[in-house]
């Protein structure tokens, strides 16, 4: 598998013009219609945010494959391993190459690793309606105008506003994909529901401790980030408050059924530090465990 270090490798391990800033790469694929990819399976050293649609063959990375044939943006983070078995895609996409120290000394440097789109998976990808792609498309126009125009002391600052914009639209779009699969998210929700009652009820607190985001993720076949993100569009509060809500239902039974002392009622519920149990309690229920069980008692 190769490992691309810089955008200049890519360009020319492609075959593809050379860019015009070795810290960021701007194109079409137009621009890039008479070549391919040399390697199939690789990583990027830095970020990629493309707009794409496959006619045939499958395009990989995270662990889950993307095959649509519809319009989509895809978010990926430096070293995600990227997969693209016999692709062919439609000429109008585009593709942006972000090395990061690109982005240092301006706000983007921070608020990128923010964006939890660069953590789904393929298939969680960003479809778009005619509309929203019109926007996308504008903004990378005016990034590929600036790009190709004779760059100065200003046009960094720019084409960075300018991505800074595409992110800022596409969480909002992700959003809007959110509402539009309210049949999914009740799906959704009703199977984490199962599935965390099952690991409560069977004993695996005690087996493997407290239950990871990732865990229910994974049962559910979703990337972390997009279980937390479709949860909170849905519910108001990410896998984690869930996870957490359900364990001070937990508390309270065991609080007010056993003689059990905090800590024993913590190391029950899986946590291994009991005054982060008792912190978590309290922010929950407004009150300490001890007081909460006080307060049934007299």
């Amino acid at each position: 598998m190769r490992h691309f270090k810089t955008i200049t490798e890519v360009y020319k391990t492609n075959g593809f013009p050379p860019p015009e800033h070795p810290m960021l790469g701007v194109l079409t694929f137009e621009d890039i219609k008479d070549c391919n990819f040399v390697y199939s399976e690789f990583t990027l050293g830095f970020y990629k945010i493309a707009l794409k649609k496959v006619r045939s063959g499958t395009l990989m990375y995270g662990k889950t494959k993307y095959d649509s044939d519809t319009g989509c943006m895809f978010f990926m983070k430096p070293n995600q391993i990227i997969q693209m078995n016999q692709l062919d895609l439609e000429e109008k996409g585009f593709i942006i190459f972000i090395d990061e120290d690109y982005l240092v000394n301006h706000p983007l440097h921070a608020t990128i690793k923010k964006n939890s789109f660069f953590d789904y998976e393929a298939n969680e990808a960003l479809h778009l309606s005619p509309k929203e792609e019109g926007t996308i498309w504008d903004l990378f126009n005016k990034i590929r105008e600036e790009y190709y125009n004779n760059q100065d002391n200003l046009s960094k600052e720019i084409m960075i506003g300018y991505i800074e914009s595409i992110l800022k639209y596409s969480s909002r779009f992700y959003n809007r994909q959110f509402l539009n699969r309210t049949v999914l998210s009740g799906t959704i929700i009703s199977k984490f529901t199962e599935i965390l009652e099952a690991y409560l009820e069977n004993g695996n607190l005690q087996k493997h401790g407290l239950p990871t985001v990732n865990h229910m993720a994974t049962k559910l076949s979703l990337s972390a980030g997009y279980l937390s993100d479709l949860l909170k569009q849905e519910t108001g509060r990410t896998a984690l408050d869930h996870i957490h809500a359900a364990l001070i239902i937990e508390a309270k039974n065991i609080l007010m059924s056993t003689d059990n002392t905090v800590a024993e009622t913590a190391f029950q519920l899986g946590f291994e530090n009991p005054p982060y149990f008792s912190r978590l309690f309290k922010k929950a229920v407004g009150i300490t465990p001890t007081e909460y069980r006080s307060q049934f008692l007299n």
